[in-house]
């Protein structure tokens, strides 16, 4: 799609919003948002050369917010023809009846509204070009790779893949217009090898981007996969006790993902966060810097601006461990008498979120946090839902490689690990190297100096 076909998308979904948004105000709505969307997606999954699902789908919505006073409601509707249409107008209205006033709800001051829209390249009409055949041969491509790494891999849960694009506008009774374009894809395989107790030893490995192009090649993917399902045969247990705890990457991404969930408006008005007037305080190891990003081009979490109409901006949320802000959409900030900070999540709801959060890149090279470490455990996947973002309380299922004299020495299954999360984050004493954006949430791997692990 050329430049000028995407902004041609973006431009037909305006005008849709625009007419509903006159349609709102005129049936009485003193302020009103409008969404218009319009997407498609593929979805493909492999096993065993077999083609076990092909899905594709294309899909147009409406969604609206609209206000009578302090009295606010949304609906929406992917019925698009002139009577859908008319019907969410009309359910917005009567449900503005049905509401409570609330005194924080309403949009942003005008002047506050983003005017440029930058361009981050978050669309790539190579995407929308994967039809199914190829889509399915980059998993048969991918899969194939991974069982014929090494005779152990005798099975496999499959390999999928996923393309999406979307393309929204945003039209509101305070003035604001926008939209853009923005696609995804990804790749996984999860091959399956059977150890010499009997057990089935599964890991697997990903890719995604947002540009096609910059996919790591399926082969490549495959063979990570395989290497990582084999490295656990043999897993067993470790004796409970302290130890240092090294976070591969993705381990560490989830644990950043919980840090996240605790400093949105959301969890601090609601009093849900165990980082409740923590700002200025420190909450974390010196070593840790943490920025909130939407302005990284092709980033997975970029947007030019957020949910209410703001310019997106880069927020500095943690420094040198120090806790610097909240991350808030105007709703939150008016709560808490503060000021948003651009971080409104959902395009017609209310609700803070992150963009890009990237964890500064530490000095150490990634392997040399595992050869710093003379006993310990290297944690590459856990399991369950153990964090209480109330108390900051921790524990999780884990599994992963016990470190002996700063070397890999046998995969570990079947552990707890747990620490509360406050004294866990203050506890980093190695960061490493090894940034990825595959994801939203930018985590290098790092080291915790002590863990309480329960094994056998």
């Amino acid at each position: 799609m050329t430049s000028s076909e995407n902004s041609s998308a973006v431009a037909e979904l305006l005008t849709l919003a625009e007419d509903v948004l006159a349609r709102l105000t005129k049936g009485g709505a003193s302020e009103a948002k409008v969404v218009a969307r319009a997407g498609q997606d593929l979805s493909v999954r492999v096993r065993l050369d077999e083609v076990e699902l092909v899905e594709e789908a294309g899909t147009r919505s409406l969604s609206v917010r609209a206000a009578k006073g302090k009295r606010v409601a949304t609906a929406g509707t992917s019925d698009m023809t002139p009577a859908g249409i008319e019907r969410v107008v009309r359910d917005a209205l009567e449900l503005c009846d049905l509401s409570q006033e609330d005194p924080y709800a309403g949009l942003p001051d005008p002047s506050e509204l983003a005017i440029d829209v930058p361009d981050l390249a978050l669309f790539d009409p190579a995407c929308d070009g994967v039809r199914a055949a190829e889509a399915v041969a980059r998993c048969q491509r991918a899969e194939r790779a991974a069982r014929e790494y090494d005779p152990r891999i005798t099975n496999s849960e499959g390999a999928s893949f996923g393309r999406a694009s979307g393309a929204f506008a945003v039209a509101t009774s305070g003035g604001f217009r926008g939209g853009y374009r923005g696609s995804y894809a990804s790749l996984s395989v999860s091959p399956v090898a059977d150890d010499a107790d009997g057990k089935k030893r599964t890991s697997g490995y990903w890719t995604s981007r947002r540009q096609l192009a910059l996919l790591e090649d399926e082969v490549a993917v495959g063979r990570e996969a395989a290497r990582r399902t084999l490295r656990m045969l043999g897993a067993k247990k470790i004796p409970t006790g302290s130890y240092p705890v090294v976070f591969e990457r993705d381990a560490a991404r989830s644990l950043i993902g919980n840090f996240a969930g605790c400093i949105v408006g959301d969890s601090i008005y609601r009093r849900s966060s165990y980082l409740l007037d923590r700002v200025g305080t420190q909450v974390a190891s010196e070593l840790l810097t943490i920025v909130d990003d939407p302005l990284i081009p092709s980033g997975p979490g970029s947007r030019p601006f957020d949910g209410d109409g703001l310019p997106s901006r880069r927020n500095a949320v943690v420094t040198a461990g120090k806790l610097e802000t909240y991350l808030l959409d105007t709703y939150s900030a008016r709560k808490l008498g503060l000021k948003s900070t651009g971080s409104a999540a959902g395009m017609t709801g209310t609700g803070a979120g992150t963009s890009n959060f990237v964890v500064k890149a530490g000095e150490t090279p990634a392997a040399d946090v595992i050869k710093q470490t003379k006993r310990g455990l290297y944690v590459t996947q856990m399991m369950g839902f153990g964090f209480n973002a109330v108390t900051g309380d921790f524990s999780r299922g884990a599994s992963g490689y016990w470190i002996e004299d700063g070397e890999l020495a046998y995969p570990v299954s079947e552990v707890t690990i747990s620490l509360n999360f406050d004294k866990l984050l203050k506890s980093i004493d190695l960061l490493g190297d090894d940034l990825d954006f595959k994801s939203s949430i930018v985590v290098p791997s790092f080291r915790v100096a002590e863990m309480t692990v329960a094994g056998s």
